[in-house]
């Protein structure tokens, strides 16, 4: 029986297995939802594969997809890997000299496009990457009429293939077999909070056996419905949707657009799912805003049932179980509260729920156990895979779980978290030096700031670099106070700054525009653009508000005593944030300068340039002051 140890392999035989008889994936246009079965799957990943090799593709070469979570996207990575080739994911919002670099730092050949806005991404600097021969779209919308010879719709390429079958019959099924666990399958780019990004090489047994262990803890069932909503450029993704669909036969989902997640996910109710942090933190504000928009009987129901969760989750925590009488309440508030709250967010069908990528706050995790949703944290890297997770019944909001089979965990005498495992990545691509410099001793020095618990369990601080000590020489960790930051409904995002040449800390604060905006029509305060509501002082107070809650529970010394209000969100496409939405700490601490400086001085306000999108869609750049506050 022939070894099932790399994607393509796993895929016909899901297809010999199932065939048409069970859905491999659905994806939804125009309202409707399309059915793909394991037999088109494998269909469509063979013609590609075979119309790839006719033009030339070769063992051992590179192909980028970009794109968003499409069928597509899957099939493109499977028909490379087919035919012996490795493929590389970018995210959507890259720009074209991020596309470009990508692209040719990995050596890549072909290119998968989704659309016409990453095909133009490609045809700006196409005469920097000569080493591509074609790139390929799968939707055509506003491509027909494209002239250039190197580009060409899937549609083409499948046609090719199928024609290349005619003069080498079997050829594909040769190439499938001749692949194996250890030739290089992704290399998937890390998200450069310091720098250019370095593409960490993965071969399939990694990939296999780092998924396997995952599942040894938490087992996906073929009858389980996977909503596939994080983009398969981070590495996540690829451990679940794509190694995992394939594992377990579970049937992916794919939503019609990201504006319409939440609708998508309601009519699926997927017992498998993946959030990034900022997307569950989103969750957790509309909840919170929907409620306080509510009527009082609504608003007095929930906090009735949050309290009542709360001290059921502490007795259980504390004494094991519960009391009778708490069980009988906390029944009465899943049917009358918790339940309305999982199915307004799809969430009702939910088995296992998962976030990586960032730290959740404690707070968030809480939540969603309380209203009964099975959320577990991971931690891992683009280097090392999965290599924590919750078990059932034994999550502690505090932490990321604990090692999965194959992992190792331990801390170095300065409090790095060290990594160890039989999935670790095969070394960073064409970059021997960045390589040794993480990878010692079988041990990979992640950079992150933790420690072990008493029950075992992993807790996740901050980046080494960035636990920041304040001139009196107390220690604190900014993650720790912005976690606790976008918990709250009209916080969008913040940065905590404090370091050995000030005494105190201070923050930069972006607003949920949509809650915030919702309470100011409430309380009747009139604005017209995100600048203009940001400085109104009533604004300003409300955050002042909820930072001095957050300040109760931090220890004196390291307290939010200043903060701004920025007048705009953080944006990855201005160097703020990473495509994985973690913040790039330099690059805000360069741009705001005058701000910080600000709110180290004297000063009450800061002027600067402020870009404005006006209601009706025009823009211009206004001066704008931003009010530095105090906060107890």
């Amino acid at each position: 029986m022939l070894e099932l140890d790399t994607f393509p392999k796993l895929l016909k035989h899901n297809y010999e297995k199932y065939g048409k008889e069970k859905i491999a994936m659905r994806f939804k246009d125009y309202g409707i939802w399309n059915e793909v079965s394991w037999e088109e799957y494998y269909q469509s990943v063979k013609y590609m594969c075979l119309g790839l090799m006719s033009m030339g593709l070769k063992r051992g070469d590179r192909v980028s997809i970009i794109g968003d979570n499409d069928p597509q996207w899957y099939w493109a990575e499977l028909a490379s890997q087919a035919a012996g080739a490795a493929t590389t994911g970018l995210f959507v919002d890259v720009l074209p000299e991020e596309l470009q670099y990508i692209v040719d730092h990995s050596d890549s050949t072909f290119i998968f496009a989704k659309d016409q806005e990453q095909t133009d991404k490609f045809l700006s600097v196409k005469r920097e990457l000569p080493k591509i021969k074609k790139l390929i779209y799968w939707d055509a919308k506003g491509l027909r009429n494209y002239k250039e010879e190197v580009i060409m719709s899937l549609d083409e390429l499948i046609e090719k293939g199928k024609k290349y079958e005619q003069v080498k019959p079997g050829f594909f099924e040769k190439s499938l077999d001749k692949g194996s666990g250890k030739d290089l399958a992704i290399i998937t780019y890390t998200s450069g909070t310091t720098g250019r990004p370095k593409g960490a090489m993965f071969n399939f047994d990694a990939l296999l056996a780092s998924t396997k262990a995952w599942q040894e803890i938490d087992p996906w069932l073929e009858s389980d419905e996977y909503l596939s909503y994080i983009s398969p450029a981070w590495a996540t993704e690829q451990y679940l949707g794509i190694t995992g669909g394939l594992l377990s036969g579970l049937s992916i989902n794919f939503p019609e657009k990201p504006e319409t997640i939440q609708s998508n996910i309601r009519e699926i109710s997927p017992q498998v799912l993946l959030y990034g942090a900022r997307l569950w933190e989103s969750i957790v504000s509309t909840a919170q805003a929907k409620i306080t928009d509510s009527g009082s009987f609504k608003r007095n129901c929930y906090k009735v049932g949050m309290y009542i969760g709360n001290r059921v989750m502490e007795m259980n925590g504390r004494e094991g179980k519960a009391n009778l009488l708490w069980r009988v309440m906390y029944f009465l508030a899943k049917v009358l509260v918790y339940r309305q709250l999982r199915d307004k967010f799809g969430l009702k069908g939910i088995r296992y729920a998962y976030t990586g990528g960032a730290a959740l706050s404690p707070d968030a995790i809480r939540f969603f156990h309380i209203i009964g949703v099975n959320l577990k944290q991971l931690y891992g890297l683009s280097e090392t895979g999965i290599n924590t997770c919750h078990r059932d019944n034994d999550v502690t909001f505090e932490s990321v779980g604990m090692p999965l089979p194959l992992s190792e965990v331990k801390i170095s005498d300065n409090g790095e978290i060290l990594i160890k495992s039989k999935a670790m990545f095969m070394g960073y691509y064409k970059n021997e030096k960045a390589t040794a410099d993480v990878l010692k001793d079988g041990w990979f020095y992640t950079g992150d700031a933790g420690y072990i618990n008493e029950d075992g369990h992993l807790v996740y601080l901050d980046r080494v670099s960035e636990m920041q000590e304040l001139k009196g020489g107390e220690t604190f960790s900014p993650q720790f106070i912005e976690m606790r930051l976008r918990f709250n409904p009209y916080i969008q995002d913040a940065m905590v700054i404090g370091d050995k040449e000030h005494e105190y800390v201070t923050a930069i604060v972006s607003i949920n525009f949509d809650n915030v905006g919702r309470w100011a029509e409430a309380q009747h305060i009139n604005y017209t653009t995100l600048i203009d509501l940001s400085q109104k002082e009533e604004v300003i107070q409300l955050i002042k508000g909820e930072i001095e809650k957050i300040n109760r529970f931090v220890p004196e010394k390291v307290r939010v005593r200043k903060f701004v209000v920025l007048h705009k969100e953080f944006d990855p496409d201005e160097s703020e944030l990473t495509r994985t939405r973690k913040l790039k700490r330099v690059s805000i601490q360069q741009r705001y300068r005058e701000i910080i400086e600000g709110m180290y001085s004297d000063l009450n306000e800061v002027a600067i340039n402020a870009h404005v999108t006006y209601r009706d869609g025009k823009t211009g750049v206004v001066k704008t002051l931003i009010k530095i506050t105090r906060s107890n």
